[in-house]
């Protein structure tokens, strides 16, 4: 019988960051517009994070507002009076226009109540990324400090023509500033310039790249950084460690070959399988020579541990840019951040849009984005993710749909230019209509998650 081991506390964290990150973009969502519409004296009747059907886990009315917390963890709304909105209250309709009501006033002030939420996401997107910037700083490694290439991690890499110690030079004929950028590149890239021994080469990339991400059930990144070979973790049942290795030793060599990084030990290892090797170690200031059986799928039984920034420039292998930023300097390049993960995201919702590529297989719910927080809770990522997810609110939202903020704002922009007011029954219809259409990319998403191809 097969059981499976969950971490039921990282869990926990991811889904308490998840929780946190949503609840903070929905609330301050809400926020901005309610705050317009309170602005151009419209009444809101509810402001709510999280939806409510039937009863409310918390509610407090405050003078013609009901504020709570709902019950389905799926979002957040105001009800602002005399609007077409997701509660389908049409009884107030029903009755004359009040001049408290949204309907009643200008067309320019409903499109500005519209795009209220969507441009606090905005800024606030801006405003994360600047305050990480200035509490931070940034640690990028640039790709021309990369000089024995890439790793590719595993079979993904190589089948789209990659080998290890490759160099990327270009993705799209546009040079890659940083190693931190390269995946994303490759993930929306259709072809690369790579120099393999001195000589460039041209490769493209399959236009459904990221449908084979998603079929390998792939969380790790195309390529990484070859990194040296210290010990983390050593079995107490692996060969490794009868023959005495131990964590923070470094492997150096295999049968006398010098070996510099991870994957040289990992491939001088698959040619042995079965056989008995030296592993020559660093251990402090003193090299030894451990004799190892290797199994026959190549191994000796050992986690090799990711080296951070200080250990990989100590070791003299990368040297990164570090910057820190003042607090006034750290706005601008919050900005410019901002802007860089907007265009990032808008080339994958392209590749989604289109079929070829099989990216809509890669649509994923709640547990997609749980998946992409830490197991241990840490602030700059939460942040980072926050930031993100801030830009993809506001893109999604201004999306043309009805029952989204950009519905509204098509229906309102329309009736600026042509001076007709779309019909009401049309607008409730639309409503439906779109609810329809969030529902059912809801539960699609949701179903990749769990049934599907979303690994």
């Amino acid at each position: 019988m097969l059981f499976l081991t969950i971490d039921w506390s990282s869990v926990g964290i991811k889904i308490a960051q998840l929780l946190l990150s949503l609840s903070i973009l929905v609330i301050l969502h809400e926020f901005g517009h309610y705050i317009t519409a309170r602005w151009f004296k419209c009444r809101v009747e509810k402001f709510y994070l999280f939806f409510d059907p039937w009863f409310s886990l918390v509610k407090k009315k405050i003078g013609t507002t009901e504020y709570g917390i709902g019950w389905v963890p799926l979002g957040g709304y105001v009800k602002i009076a005399g609007m077409v909105d997701e509660s389908m209250d049409k009884t107030q309709l029903k009755q004359p226009p009040q001049p408290w009501e949204f309907r009643s006033k200008p067309a320019w002030q409903r499109l500005i109540i519209m795009l209220g939420g969507v441009t606090v996401n905005v800024l606030l997107a801006f405003i994360i990324y600047a305050m990480i910037l200035f509490v931070w700083g940034e640690t990028k490694l640039p790709m021309k400090n990369i000089k024995n290439g890439i790793w590719c991690v595993d079979s993904l890499a190589n089948e789209l023509g990659l080998q290890t110690g490759d160099k990327i030079l270009s993705v799209n004929d546009k040079p890659v500033e940083y190693f931190d950028d390269i995946n994303a590149a490759l993930i929306v890239g259709d072809h690369l310039t790579i120099e393999r021994k001195g000589i460039q080469q041209n490769i493209n990339l399959p236009v459904n790249l990221i449908e084979k991400i998603v079929d390998k059930g792939k969380r790790s990144p195309i390529v990484a950084l070859r990194i040296p070979t210290i010990v983390g973790e050593v079995p107490d049942t692996a060969a490794a460690y009868k023959a005495g290795l131990k964590p923070n030793d470094q492997i150096i060599g295999i049968n006398a070959v010098p070996t510099v990084y991870f994957d040289e030990v990992r491939s001088a290892l698959h040619q042995h399988k079965g056989d008995t090797v030296a592993v020559h170690v660093q251990r402090g200031n003193a090299q030894i020579i451990l004799i190892v059986p290797v199994s026959a799928q190549g191994t000796i039984g050992f986690v090799p541990l990711q080296p951070d920034v200080a250990t990989l420039q100590k070791m003299g292998l990368y040297q990164f840019d570090q910057k820190k930023y003042g607090f006034f300097a750290s706005f601008p390049a919050g900005v410019i951040k901002a802007g860089e993960k907007l265009d990032f995201y808008i080339q994958q919702f392209k590749k989604i849009l289109n079929p070829n590529t099989g990216a809509y297989k890669g649509v994923g719910g709640f547990k997609s984005m749980g998946s992409v927080f830490p197991s241990s809770w840490d602030w700059q990522t939460f942040w980072n993710i926050t930031a993100f997810f801030s830009i993809v609110l506001a893109f999604m939202n201004l999306l043309p749909i009805p029952a989204l903020d950009g519905g509204h704002v098509l229906f309102t922009l329309y009736e600026m230019i042509t001076r007709r007011k779309p019909n009401q029954k049309f607008l409730e219809y639309a409503q439906y209509a779109g609810m329809i259409i969030l529902l059912a990319l809801l539960l699609y998403a949701n179903g990749n998650d769990w049934l599907g191809w979303n690994k």
